[in-house]
């Protein structure tokens, strides 16, 4: 495209005739958002006491050791129990700790949906903060691109009468 566009000037300076159109580029695109970041960096953490403690439930009923502990104080429910080594007070099918699990369960899915929550509207934002920025700057290629299709289509205009002024010289 350069190199078609030296040939245009230099024939206009050697041969004379109207000056080349003034080509049009949009103006640079600024970054002027603040860089992104890691969400870890953004988020502050739990502010309030039940976030604290949704989020130690979150982080500490999904790990490895509260498996284990929870498996070991099973084992030792159901032996206790079972053998009636000391007076069994949950005997089969322990319904008792079936009590205990279930509530569990449901106190835990409770914790672990706000702790969840809470950081889902963290990303939600942060999301939408990056495809706004993105969209801005796909905007902006696009506009270039642009500016560069009508630029080209300029320059071979210009050849074309370029090329159409030497044939018609070259046939006189």
């Amino acid at each position: 495209m350069i190199d078609a566009y030296k040939t245009v000037l230099q024939y206009r300076m050697l041969f004379g005739g109207s000056p080349l159109k003034k080509l049009d580029f949009p103006k640079p695109f600024e970054h002027n958002h603040p860089p992104v970041r890691e969400l870890n960096d953004i988020d502050a953490g739990p502010t309030t006491q039940g976030e604290k403690f949704a989020d130690w439930v979150y982080i500490n009923i999904g790990s490895w050791r509260f498996i284990l502990i929870q498996s070991i104080l099973v084992v030792i429910w159901v032996i206790l129990n079972a053998t009636a080594y000391i007076r069994a007070w949950d005997p089969y099918p322990f319904i008792f700790m079936n009590l205990i699990f279930s509530l569990q369960s449901a106190y835990t899915a409770s914790l672990i949906l706000m702790s969840q929550n809470r950081q889902d509207k963290l990303k939600a934002h942060n999301d939408y903060l990056l495809n706004f920025w993105a969209e801005e700057e796909s905007r902006a290629v696009l506009e270039h691109l642009a500016a560069q299709d009508r630029a080209l289509e300029k320059i071979y205009q210009e050849i074309l009468e370029i090329r159409g002024k030497t044939a018609k010289s070259a046939t006189d």
